[in-house]
């Protein structure tokens, strides 16, 4: 075993016992590297990582391998989920040298951190045009040791040019995008939209959770047709096709085709908290049956397969697993032959399963194997017989050797999580849904916030990990805690919500409790120093910190009625009046918090007695508006933990509804029809 063996995440522990002498990020192993005056090989990865499992059996597994890697490098193995700070310095490094990136990344340093070769995955012999492994740690090392120099300037402008890469995304500050910004970002996706397939852009094809966020509150504030055919079209595809898991429910990474069949296997519990969330929201625009669906089935799998003893969700499940005969590959627990339907199903089912799944004898995965999907044009059948096919295949399908799972939970793919698992518990009034995201939000508030709010970003097990929380958690918890604000109307989790956002203004900005030029940072201000402080506006699978902070902020603020943290919102909004019409797909999250800027957002206070049939109306009626972005919170009469309940009366005696924007309210209401018609104004 080697120094990994003593750590917390489930990534590096994959790697403990290698041959390879790894050491954690640590000050210890640059010491190391200068005491031996040696370069550093950082390897970069995750757990779920298909392509860093490959390289794990071919090279690090290797005795040979390894011992040159021991005697050349001192060897740094980084989980990038539990520091995607120093993933996002040097994956930005891999970027612009290679014009790629990916995982796992491989990128050599000075004993000062700096990088000077980059690189993704090496095969261990040269293979389609790239170098075997052993020939890059060759002449890695051969360039340590004869041209010493010429690294060294290599590291310095490498370095050079990253820093100043930091100035010119500093945003303007300037306010929010107006409907100019907003109508051109809108014509951006439609350019890019696949109108025969769904989604945007070609293969590989991902989930554009964020972007269709935004296409929903654009349509909701301006009744574009266009917007929701977008969302439409692209939900429907993917939940017809092989990214979505038809026996289970649950989303898959993304498809590496352009029509959704086949998908990169490894399920991530942030791609299921965001598509749980848009296609609630689909169904609360539309009232579409699949939405409604395909948010519970997600909601399901997330609670059933990602939640952990502790009460958190884990962060994913595999792509690999063991296949029945012990040999291991991608999609093996998912996929099935004509031959796998007939053993389980018997020939007169397995034809009807194979007909409405899209299994056929040629397979439209590997070896014959066939992903289950939808294709189009419905097969006839009884409805209680495909369910009964249906379930009999999860039964069979739990039989098989299960993927692996990355149990460490992540702070801000949790509070992605709670505020999806909170909407559709009260959507659709599953209360276990409500406790599942309390649960969670309970354990972030035990485990990984000490009492002055700060954030460590995972923990597992029930203990707390090593690494500080960065800008994504305290905004994402930040989300969360808002959402069970709306559902519970309980005022803790605002003063919560509230503890993370001031964190954010005070040490991931200006460090003043302004946003300094409207810019934020990816770190703390007291965070350990690395070759520069990360700062990315730009959506990737998550939110970017930067948006997810703006668009808490605002929430946070219209609750409240702060106008520090209306301005500090409306100002690090800045930068999506720059970005968002010329890159609208990835900065769809800052998109979404506009519209909802430009519209107010609507505040809703619902006062009524608690267990009320007319307040409960009210509220559900508040909680299903399309408002974008409006805040909602229910309370007693006379109840003041949250600002917007604030001199609240009943109405003659009944639960009324006050309508409000920036504290500016319409007459209040007691009828749910015309409180709906308010939030529609």
């Amino acid at each position: 075993m080697n120094r990994l063996a003593n750590e917390t995440s489930p990534y590096l522990q994959q790697h403990a016992d290698n041959p390879v002498d790894w050491w954690p990020w640590s000050d210890e192993a640059f010491a190391e590297a200068r005491r031996r005056d040696v370069p550093v090989l950082l390897s970069v990865g995750y757990a779920s990582c298909h392509w860093c499992h490959v390289m794990a059996r071919e090279s690090f597994a290797d005795g040979d391998t390894a011992a040159v890697m021991n005697e050349g490098f001192v060897n740094i193995k980084v989980d990038r989920e539990e520091r995607p700070d120093v993933d996002a310095v040097y994956m930005e490094a891999v970027q612009a040298a290679t014009g790629q990136g990916g995982w796992p990344m491989t990128v050599f340093l000075t004993p000062s951190a700096e990088p000077f070769y980059f690189g993704t995955y090496f095969p261990p012999a040269p293979r389609h045009g790239m170098p075997g492994f052993r020939q890059v740690l060759d002449g890695v090392r051969a360039a340590w040791d004869e041209r010493r120099d010429e690294v060294g300037e290599v590291a310095s402008k490498v370095v050079e040019q990253l820093s100043a890469r930091e100035l010119r995304v500093a945003g303007d500050g300037g306010g929010p995008p107006a409907e100019a910004e907003l109508h051109a970002a809108l014509m951006g996706l439609t350019r890019e939209f696949d109108a025969v397939r769904g989604g945007f852009g070609g293969a590989p094809k991902f989930p554009p959770a964020m972007a269709l966020e935004f296409l929903l509150r654009h349509q909701a504030r301006t009744g574009s047709e266009g917007a929701l055919e977008m969302v439409r079209a692209t939900c429907e595809a993917m939940a017809r096709g092989g990214i979505y898991d038809q026996l289970g429910g649950g989303f898959a990474r993304y498809s590496v085709d352009a029509e959704w069949v086949v998908p990169h296997f490894e399920k991530m519990l942030y791609d299921n908290a965001l598509l749980a969330r848009v296609y609630a929201h689909l169904w609360r625009a539309t009232g579409s049956g699949l939405a409604r669906r395909v948010a519970l089935q997600t909601a399901d799998f997330l609670v059933r397969e990602l939640r952990t003893e502790e009460g958190g969700f884990a962060s994913a499940l595999d792509a690999d697993s063991d296949r029945v005969d012990g040999t291991h590959a991608e999609g093996a627990y998912y996929v099935w032959t004509p031959e796998e339907l007939r053993a389980v199903l018997g020939e007169e089912d397995a034809a009807l399963a194979a007909a409405y799944f899209g299994v056929t004898e040629e397979g439209t995965f590997e070896e014959g194997a066939s992903v289950l999907q939808l294709p189009d044009g419905e097969v006839l059948a009884d409805a209680m017989r495909i369910s009964s096919v249906r379930e009999r295949l999860l039964a069979a399908r739990a039989g098989r050797p299960r993927p692996g799972r990355d149990d460490k939970v992540v702070a801000a793919w949790n509070g992605l999580a709670i505020a999806a698992l909170a909407e559709i518990g009260a959507y659709f009034e599953r209360p276990d849904l409500i406790e599942a995201a309390t649960a969670a939000a309970d354990l972030l508030v035990r485990v990984h916030m000490d009492p002055a709010g700060r954030l460590v970003r995972t923990s597992r097990d029930g203990a707390a990990g090593p690494s500080q929380g960065v800008l994504e958690d305290y905004a994402d918890v930040a989300e969360g805690f808002l959402a069970l604000t709306a559902v519970t109307g309980e005022s803790s989790w605002l003063e919560l919500a509230g503890l993370q956002l001031d964190t954010v203004l005070r040490h991931f900005s200006g460090g003043d409790g302004s946003v300094e030029g409207g810019s934020f940072y990816d770190t703390a201000d007291d965070a350990e120093a690395l070759i520069r402080r990360p700062q990315d506006p730009t959506d990737s699978a998550t939110p970017s910190g930067w948006t997810a902070a703006a668009a808490a902020l605002l929430s946070y603020a219209a609750y409240t009625g702060s106008e520090r943290h209306r301005e500090a919102a409306e100002r690090g909004l800045g930068i999506v009046t720059a970005l968002g019409p010329k890159a609208p797909r990835f900065i769809g999250w800052g998109l979404a918090a506009a519209e909802a800027a430009l519209d107010g957002p609507r505040e809703v206070a619902v006062v009524g007695p608690d267990g009320d049939q007319a307040t409960d109306e009210l509220h559900r009626a508040a909680l299903t508006s399309t408002a974008p972005g409006a805040v909602v919170v229910r309370g007693e009469p006379g109840d003041e933990g949250v600002p917007l309940l604030a001199d609240r009366p009943l109405v003659d005696g009944s639960p009324a509804a006050y309508v409000c924007r920036r504290f500016v309210c319409a007459a209040p209401v007691t009828d749910v029809k015309q409180l709906e018609e308010q939030l529609r104004g």
